[in-house]
C-alpha cells in the first residue's frame, strides 16, 4: 500500500518535510510505503473559475504546466493521502491553497476520485495559528468523503529553524501515533475490500440561498 505526502512548503527540507519523514519512517514499519510530493515551492495558480474540469470531466485542470494534473493521478492511484501546510498568517500557505483549490475540485467532479481514501492534515508551525490551519486543510477531506485517520491530538508540530520540530517531544508523539492509525485504517481497509462494499456513490445535490 502506499501513502502520498503533499508537501505545501516551500522549503523541501523544512519541518513541514520532516514531520512528514516521521510520519514515513512509522508507515514503513506497517509496510506501508510514503511518497513525499513537493509542490510548495512551484508556480502553481489559483483556480479561476473557468468550469472546464466540471464540463469535460477529464480528471484535469484546464490550467497545464505547473504539475497540478500529474499529482492528482498519483493522488488518485494511492490508497492514502497526507495534505501538509506550513502556517502563513494563521492559514495555509499561499502556493498549497492553490493546489488544494484545484485538486480537490477536479476530483469532486470527476465522481470524487479521492472518495474513501485514508486522509490525513499535517501542519507545522513556529508559534500560533496551527489549529486554524489544521481545520481549513480538513474540509478538503471532509467534503471528499475521505476516512481521516486522527492521533491524540491535534496534527500540529513546532519548530521555527528546520529540525526544531524534532524537539517538540509531543508534536513528534502525535506523528507517530498518527502514522500508526492511519497505518491501522488503511489494513482494514484493504482486508475489508472484498467482503465489505463501500456505499455507492450518492449524486451530490446543490443548491443555494438565492431564490
Amino acid at each position: 500500500m502506499k501513502v502520498i505526502a503533499i508537501n505545501g512548503s516551500p522549503r523541501a527540507e523544512g519541518n513541514t518535510a520532516q514531520a512528514l519523514s516521521v510520519l514515513g519512517k512509522q508507515l514503513a514499519e506497517s509496510g506501508i510505503e510514503l511518497e513525499i510530493v513537493h509542490i510548495g515551492h512551484k508556480a502553481i495558480h489559483g483556480c479561476t473559475g473557468c468550469s472546464r474540469c466540471f464540463v469535460n470531466r477529464d480528471e484535469q485542470c484546464s490550467i497545464k504546466g505547473d504539475g497540478v494534473n500529474e499529482v492528482i493521478q498519483q493522488m488518485k492511484q494511492a490508497d492514502g493521502i497526507i495534505i501538509a501546510s506550513p502556517v502563513y498568517y494563521a492559514g495555509i500557505a499561499g502556493t498549497m491553497k492553490c493546489f488544494l483549490d484545484r485538486a480537490f475540485y477536479v476530483s469532486g467532479v470527476n465522481g470524487n476520485l479521492f472518495r474513501n481514501k485514508v486522509g490525513a492534515s499535517v501542519v507545522a508551525v513556529r508559534r500560533t495559528g496551527g489549529s486554524v490551519t489544521f481545520d481549513s486543510l480538513n474540509h478538503y477531506l471532509l467534503y471528499s468523503e475521505m476516512m481521516i485517520a486522527t492521533s491524540n491530538y491535534w496534527n500540529i508540530i513546532h519548530g521555527r529553524a528546520p529540525g526544531e520540530i524534532h524537539q517538540d517531544e509531543e508534536g513528534v508523539q502525535i506523528m507517530q501515533v498518527l502514522a500508526k492509525n492511519m497505518a491501522w485504517q488503511l489494513h482494514m481497509r484493504e482486508a475489508t475490500k472484498d467482503s465489505i462494499p463501500a456505499p455507492e456513490r450518492t449524486l451530490k445535490v446543490m443548491t443555494n440561498f438565492v431564490r
